[in-house]
């Protein structure tokens, strides 16, 4: 830790002395705006509806006041944070053993698929901070495993994806379980008017704060896109990857897709990792270190496997499918040019998915310019 590195965010010297070292560990000097804006009212123990972009640093703002609350020499679970898949849970796991060093505070994972007898074992010994995706989490309060009368703070991160069909009643009975005066923080990259009025039914009464990115943030993202012929995708992106060094989280919009589009790259020589929710845990943990560390260029995914995938120093995003909708475009844009950084969102469409590409441009508020490939060059069209 450099010890020059000082905190210009007066509310932080008032926590902890461990969340403190974990701050300048980061390297963070000044608090984002989600963070500056939330931590304050978070402190406070009001119930939130936060919606903010990706890479704006909604997991550490939550974090620093629920971890601010947790007494070490208890030995009950206080806070539970659920998430919709195993990639996002094992990822706020990883950021909480960074910001719990030398507090005595432990946390845990509980996913589905998973033993779930080992998972007991765990609550049997001390868990502080229990993470997990909501069908598990509710299975073992049913089971009287997880006790959740002590639980002061329970957290609904990429809430959107929780309000679902899939997961909405175990949300409510997860909620049912709880105390009434039970904290809760509701917090998404996008959500909708719908969403919003579920996730107010929910929590009850709630404070809602919507961050939208910076003016420069925003231009630190390219966003371009090329039109072809559908059976022309796979050839496009592989002369396109040639043009720039880059590492790319891929993006097809269902699983059949996906291993087609794989063999297809592989047997042009293009190496890539495959991203799916049937991926078992040792796959996806493997397929993600091997991207990280630089052994292939394309992670292709689905977006239900790329949910909470935070991927440092990712340039680009590429979309062999169309996302379905804006707020689709938007999580997955989202996924580059994190805290700051510069990255490069590019679509492969049809003339047909141009005009939805447009539609989506318009929403979003966003120049996305068409560029074709000329002679290895990537130039405007």
């Amino acid at each position: 830790m450099d010890d020059k590195q000082s905190i210009t965010w007066p509310l932080l010297e008032k926590t902890s002395p461990f969340i403190q070292n974990a701050w300048k560990e980061a390297g963070f000097n000044a608090p984002t705006k989600v963070q500056e804006r939330a931590v304050p009212s978070l402190l406070e123990g009001q119930n939130m509806v936060v919606e903010a972009p990706t890479g704006t640093g909604k997991t550490i703002a939550y974090l620093i006041p629920l971890l601010q609350k947790i007494d070490p020499e208890m030995k009950n679970t206080q806070a539970v944070i659920i998430a919709p898949s195993r990639e996002l849970v094992m990822q706020v796991l990883e950021e909480l053993n960074q910001w719990t060093k030398g507090s005595g505070i432990e946390g845990a994972a509980f996913i589905g698929g998973a033993n779930i007898k080992r998972q007991i074992e765990k609550l049997k010994k001390t868990v502080h901070v229990a993470v997990g995706t909501p069908g598990r989490v509710l299975e073992l309060i049913e089971l009287k495993k997880l006790k959740m009368h002590k639980v002061s703070t329970l957290v609904l991160d990429e809430g959107d994806q929780l309000i679902t069909q899939e997961h909405e009643k175990s949300l409510q009975k997860i909620r049912k379980a709880s105390l009434k005066d039970t904290q809760i923080l509701f917090t998404s990259a996008t959500i909708s008017t719908g969403t919003a009025k579920k996730a107010k039914e929910l929590l009850g009464e709630a404070e809602e704060l919507r961050i939208s990115k910076g003016k420069e943030e925003v231009e630190k993202v390219n966003h371009i896109y090329f039109v072809c012929e559908q059976r022309e995708k796979i050839d496009i992106l592989r002369r396109y990857i040639r043009t720039e060094n880059i590492r790319a989280l891929t993006f097809v919009n269902n699983v059949e897709q996906l291993t087609e589009m794989s063999d297809k790259l592989a047997y042009r020589g293009v190496s890539t990792e495959a991203l799916h929710g049937d991926s078992n845990k040792d796959e996806r943990k493997n397929a993600i270190t091997r991207f990280r560390n630089g052994e292939t260029t394309l992670l292709l995914a689905t977006d239900v496997a790329a949910r909470g995938l935070d991927i440092k120093e990712l340039s680009h995003v590429i979309q062999l499918d169309l996302p379905r909708n804006a707020d689709q475009y938007s999580h997955r844009a989202g996924r580059t040019g994190r805290a700051g950084a510069s990255g490069t969102v590019v679509s492969l469409v049809t003339k047909r998915e141009e005009q939805d590409l447009k539609k989506i441009s318009s929403r979003l508020k966003i120049k996305i310019v068409r560029k074709k490939l000329y002679k290895g060059n990537i130039v405007d069209e």
